[in-house]
C-alpha cells in the first residue's frame, strides 16, 4: 500500500467513504454499487472502458468494476449440518428484482444467472472449476 498519504483506508464504513469523497471532489473512491446509487446526488461514478456504473451495466457485467458473489458448500457438509441446505435454497430465492437481497443492495443477477444457480443449488451440483470462466 502507498505510504505518501494518496492513499487512505477507509475501512468498510461505506457511509465514511462517502463522506470523505463529497469533502474532497478530486478524490476517488472504491465501494459497494448501492452507496453509489443511493448518493448520486451527491457522487459521480467513473465509467471504465468507457461502460458507466449503472445498475443494468453492474448486473449483466459489462461494468468492468463490477464482481459477482461465489458461495461454497462442501457437498457432504449438507446433510451434516443443520440447516445447511435450507439456507441454500433461500439465498437462492432472494436473488430475485424485488427479493430481500436486493432490498438491501445487491445488484440482482440476470435471469439466465439466476436459473442457473437455482438449479445449481436445487441439484447439488458439484463445482469443477469451469462455471468460474
Amino acid at each position: 500500500m502507498r505510504e505518501d498519504g494518496k492513499y487512505v483506508d477507509s475501512g468498510e464504513n461505506d457511509n465514511l467513504i462517502v463522506q470523505k469523497l463529497v469533502a474532497n471532489p478530486n478524490s476517488l473512491g472504491v465501494f459497494g454499487f448501492s452507496y453509489l446509487d443511493e448518493n448520486r446526488d451527491k457522487l459521480k461514478d467513473v465509467p471504465l472502458n468507457g461502460i458507466e456504473a449503472t445498475y443494468d451495466n453492474v448486473a449483466n457485467g459489462h461494468y468492468p468494476g463490477a464482481r459477482p458473489l461465489y458461495i461454497y458448500v462442501k457437498k457432504a457438509h449438507l446433510d451434516v449440518i443443520p440447516g445447511l441446505k435450507a439456507y441454500m435454497d433461500e439465498f437462492a430465492k432472494g436473488w430475485v428484482p424485488d427479493g430481500y437481497l436486493a432490498k438491501r443492495g445487491m445488484v440482482t443477477a440476470m435471469e439466465d444467472v439466476r436459473t442457473k444457480n437455482a438449479d445449481i443449488v436445487r441439484n447439488l451440483t458439484v463445482l469443477n472449476g469451469a462455471e468460474l470462466k
